[in-house]
């Protein structure tokens, strides 16, 4: 379903991706995880198409979403690539880290936003909506509220509502669980396995590996903008170097 081949990204002389390459299949659930700074949200950015590729490329069911700035093709003035929002008519819904709502926004206006690309289908709109509503029922009595006076749990509920709102194919969350405390971060991760059930393709990129790996299907390790590890959770559960570095077990 998702493919990337040899994506790398550059910060200036900071390599931030080094030739990545990964596979996601539909319906799956997986995990990216890493220490801060080994390239995780990077890596949603490329795919999303926001930041520009050194080398590789990224496709979904074999149409072309992202290539290398420096492909012949750019070089011939005919850049390939998508733009961010047709990849997101595609159906790559990116769930940014620290949720960037619109604080002085209201719940609903919020959410409306996630459905832009059928907003002229209100009939669709409100189909959403209900669904969203239904898994989200906190949210269902406060949609006049503004966003900004929800507690940090709260307005992660509403980032992923407007996730859902734009009906995704792949689903991408980063750090769902950032800053949260543990009982409002096991509620997040109850939403995350309903959205799991309902068959949503997803990519969870996670600092916390306890969360992803029980959750998840297959988990890939991220450092240093490399990949460095990839399997099943069962796998990496087992792995003496993901148990001592990133679960904190000996």
């Amino acid at each position: 379903m998702l493919v990337l081949e040899n994506v790398s990204v550059h910060y200036g002389r900071a390599i931030a991706l080094a030739s990545v390459n990964m596979e996601i299949k539909e319906g799956e659930f997986v995990a990216v995880i890493g220490a801060n700074g080994a390239g995780k949200s990077t890596l949603l950015r490329a795919i999303s198409g926001l930041v520009e590729l050194e080398r590789g490329k990224i496709t979904l069911n074999d149409e072309l979403l992202v290539e290398s700035t420096k492909s012949e093709f750019r070089n011939m003035g005919r850049n390939k690539s998508l733009d961010p929002h047709e990849i997101v008519k595609r159906g790559i819904i990116h769930c940014p880290e620290r949720r960037r709502l619109f604080h002085d926004s209201t719940v609903e206006e919020n959410l409306l936003l996630g459905a832009y690309t059928y907003k002229e289908d209100k009939d669709a709109v409100k189909e959403e909506l209900e669904k969203v509503l239904k898994l989200f029922p906190v949210l269902a009595d406060r949609l006049s509220e503004k966003a900004g006076n929800f507690s940090g749990g709260q307005q992660q509920m509403i980032a992923v509502a407007r996730s859902l709102m734009g009906k995704p194919k792949i689903l991408m969350l980063d750090e769902p669980s950032l800053g949260l405390a543990p009982l409002i971060k096991e509620d997040i991760v109850n939403k995350i396995k309903e959205i799991q059930k309902q068959g949503v393709t997803t990519l969870l990129i996670e600092q916390d590996a306890s969360i992803a790996l029980s959750i998840a299907d297959r988990a890939y390790l991220l450092e240093d903008g490399a990949i460095d590890r990839k399997g099943t959770c069962t796998e990496f559960l087992n792995d003496s170097y993901i148990k001592e570095s990133y679960l904190g077990l000996m």
